[in-house]
C-alpha cells in the first residue's frame, strides 16, 4: 500500500540506498546483530521522517527485525521521490512525495496512523500531536522523537499531564545532538544554501539566529568558509558563549542591516519578521534550518511584497515596498532538505542507530515505562559510540579497575 510520485524511480532509489548503506556501517552492523532474534516481529511502527536514503536504511533495518512499517514525510519538501519508490517496491507502506500541499501532508500523516501502530518514530512531533488530537484510542507501546522542536512539543504534553505513552527523546542522546545537530546540520545547511544560490561565502556577513547545537554547527561551517558571522540569541548563556567563541552578538533588529546571508536555527516562530526584512540590504539571502517554516514570517513577506519571482529552483525573489530585493530559499522551509539532500549518511548512521535501538528498548520494556519523556539509556548511547568508532578503525583506552576505584572514591 503506497501513495508516491513515480514507482518507476525505484531502481535509482535502490542504488541510492546501496550508497547510503555503504556509509552507515554502524546501523548495518546493528541490523545484523539483532536480525536473528526478530524482536520486533509483528510490531506495527508508524514513522514521520524525512524520506531520504538514510531513512530508507533505517526502514530496512526495522523491517529486518520483523516490524511492519508505515511512513510519511516529515516535511512537504523533504521527500526524495526515488527513495520513496524504492521503499514502495520493497513492500513498505509509504505515503510521501516531494512538493506535497499542506492538505496532502496532513492526509499522509493520517494514513500512517490508520495502520494502528504500536510504536511511533517521529521527527518534529507531528505524529505525536495528531495522535493526541485525533487518535486517543491507539494502544501504543511508546514513541521516539528525533528533533529539538519535537522534544519541545512532547515535553509540553507531559507538562500539561496530557502525554499518553512513554517517549524516548532521541534528540537528547550524546550520539545524536553532538553530531547530527552540530556537524550534520552545519554541513547540510551550507550545502542547501550553496545549491540554491551558488554564491561565494568568503567575505560575506552571515547572521545566524540561535546558538544551540544546530546554530553553532552552522556558525562553525560559515566561519570555516570565510564568512564574518553575527549571532543573535535570547539565551544569555549561549550569547555569552558565542561572544567568547569569537563571534559578534547583537539583536536581530541591529543585525538585519548588516547581513548578506541569514539563517534561522531556533525552533521558535517570528525570528525574522517583516520589520527586520525591511531593514535588510538589497540582495540579502534569507533561509531557515529549523524544523518548521515559522521562523521566517513568509506570510507577512508575501503580503508586503510588490513582486515575487522564482529565480532558481529553490530561490524566490521578493521586491519590498522600499524597492530592495531579498531572496528567500526553499520557501522558508528547512533549507538543508528543501534545497539539498539533508545530512550526510555518516552522521545519520549515529542518529538512526538511536532510533532503531530505541524501538527495541520500548518493545523490551513494554508495559513497564510511565507516560514520561525519557533520555535514551547511557548504555545504548555508549554502545552506539563504540560501534561507530570500531567501524572507523579507532581504538580507545578503557579504565582499569584501579582507575575506576580512584574516580569513585573521595579519598586520595
Amino acid at each position: 500500500m503506497y501513495k508516491i510520485n513515480d514507482i518507476k524511480l525505484a531502481e535509482q532509489g535502490r542504488k541510492q540506498l546501496e550508497w547510503a548503506e555503504r556509509h552507515m556501517p554502524a546501523l548495518v552492523r546493528m541490523r545484523a546483530k539483532y536480525s536473528k532474534a526478530k524482536k520486533l516481529s509483528g510490531i506495527r511502527i508508524a514513522m514521520c521522517l524525512h524520506i531520504t536514503k538514510e531513512t530508507g536504511v533505517l526502514v530496512r533495518t526495522l523491517r529486518a527485525w520483523g516490524a511492519n512499517v508505515a511512513i510519511a514525510a516529515a516535511n512537504p519538501l523533504s521527500t526524495q521521490d526515488d527513495i520513496a519508490a524504492a521503499l514502495a517496491s520493497e513492500g513498505i507502506n509509504i505515503f510521501a512525495w516531494r512538493g506535497e500541499t499542506l492538505k496532502e501532508y496532513a492526509a499522509n500523516i493520517k494514513r500512517v496512523l490508520d495502520t494502528k501502530p504500536q510504536i511511533i518514530i517521529d521527527d518534529g512531533g507531528d505524529l505525536h500531536a495528531e495522535i493526541h488530537k485525533r487518535y486517543p484510542n491507539l494502544k501504543l507501546i511508546g514513541g521516539t522523537e528525533e528533533t529539538t522542536t519535537g522534544i519541545f512539543r512532547v515535553m509540553a504534553l507531559e507538562n500539561k499531564k496530557l502525554l499518553m505513552y512513554p517517549v524516548i527523546a532521541v534528540n537528547n542522546a550524546y550520539t545524536k545532538y553532538l553530531f547530527d545537530n552540530r556537524y550534520g546540520t552545519g554541513q547540510s545547511t551550507l550545502d542547501g544554501i550553496i545549491r540554491a544560490t551558488n554564491i561565494f561565502i568568503p567575505g560575506k556577513t552571515a547572521v545566524v539566529a540561535g546558538y544551540g547545537w544546530v546554530g553553532r554547527g552552522v556558525v562553525m561551517r560559515l566561519h570555516g568558509l570565510g564568512a564574518r558571522v553575527i549571532v543573535t540569541e535570547v539565551n544569555p548563556f549561549r550569547a555569552l558563549e558565542a561572544r567568547m567563541d569569537g563571534f559578534e552578538v547583537m539583536k536581530m533588529e541591529d543585525a538585519a542591516k548588516f547581513g548578506d546571508i541569514f539563517v534561522t536555527a531556533t525552533g521558535d516562530r517570528d525570528i525574522i519578521t517583516t520589520k527586520h526584512m525591511l531593514k535588510m540590504k538589497d540582495g540579502t539571502i534569507v533561509s531557515n534550518t529549523g524544523h518548521f517554516d515559522v521562523e521566517i514570517d513568509v506570510h507577512g513577506l508575501k503580503k508586503i511584497a510588490k513582486k515575487v519571482r522564482r529565480i532558481r529552483e529553490h530561490m524566490d525573489e521578493y521586491t519590498l515596498p522600499n524597492g530592495r530585493k531579498i531572496f528567500l530559499l526553499a520557501e522558508g522551509r528547512i533549507v538543508n532538505l528543501g534545497a539539498a539532500e539533508g545530512h550526510p549518511s555518516e552522521v545519520m548512521d549515529l542518529s538512526f542507530c538511536n532510533q532503531a535501538l530505541s524501538a527495541l528498548y520500548l518493545n523490551d520494556k513494554k508495559g513497564t515505562l510511565k507516560k514520561h519523556v525519557y533520555k535514551i539509556p547511557d548504555s545504548i548511547d555508549e554502545d552506539i559510540a563504540r560501534t561507530k568508532l570500531d567501524t572507523m578503525g579507532v581504538s580507545i583506552d578503557r579504565l582499569t579497575k584501579a582507575q575506576k576505584s580512584y574516580l569513585e572514591s573521595w579519598e586520595l
